[in-house]
């Protein structure tokens, strides 16, 4: 199966950016551009079909050129609420989810999700580094969908207890600073020194 046409990437842009003042972080610029489109830079040309989890300024990741999804979860359910919407709107078996702060993820990222997924046979695959592990940087199986449906009308909102639920397993990098998260102002003004 060739890899991109399998495959939807997802920009997790609909959280409430606490730690940048409550501004919308996608649309928050590093280097004269927002952050979200660094992060398209890198996964549109892996992936088949890309769209934009957005909960606010719609109008503006509208603007990127790419269909913007809202989380259909009510309340505040996290990530999990991207991941539910993003496995919702794809049509192909696998769903590439991305957050909208990791301006200098890797260009082989699908490449080697896409092959710890299939070593493995697992239904999940997500980014680690010798740090620590990314798990909102992710390949997964569309199927999964009804299970984390269910996962969060029982209450659940932790990623990795869902995980847990499914087989999983990390894929390691070496290079930590392709997952580092704009999540300040500092982390703005200091990324790339």
């Amino acid at each position: 199966m060739d890899n991109r046409s399998s495959i939807t990437g997802v920009v997790l842009a609909g959280g409430l950016g606490r730690r940048m003042g409550g501004v919308n972080k996608g649309l928050v610029e590093l280097d004269g551009r927002p952050l979200v489109s660094h992060v398209l830079t890198v996964i549109v040309p892996q992936v088949s079909r890309v769209m934009i989890n957005a909960n606010r300024h719609i109008d503006d990741y509208e603007a990127l050129g790419y269909p913007v999804i809202t989380d259909r979860i009510a309340g505040s359910a996290g990530p999990l609420a991207g991941f539910h919407a993003a496995m919702k709107a794809a049509s192909t078996p696998l769903v590439l989810i991305v957050p909208c702060d990791t301006p200098a993820l890797p260009e082989n990222l699908v490449d080697r999700l896409l092959t710890a997924l299939a070593d493995c046979n697992a239904d999940i695959a997500y980014a680690s580094d010798h740090e620590r592990a990314h798990p909102t940087v992710v390949l997964l199986r569309r199927e999964l969908f009804d299970d984390l449906a269910q996962w969060l009308d029982d209450g659940g909102r932790k990623i990795d207890q869902w995980y847990a639920r499914h087989s999983n397993v990390a894929c390691h990098f070496d290079n930590a600073r392709a997952f580092v998260n704009i999540n300040t102002p500092h982390d703005r003004d200091t990324f790339g020194r």
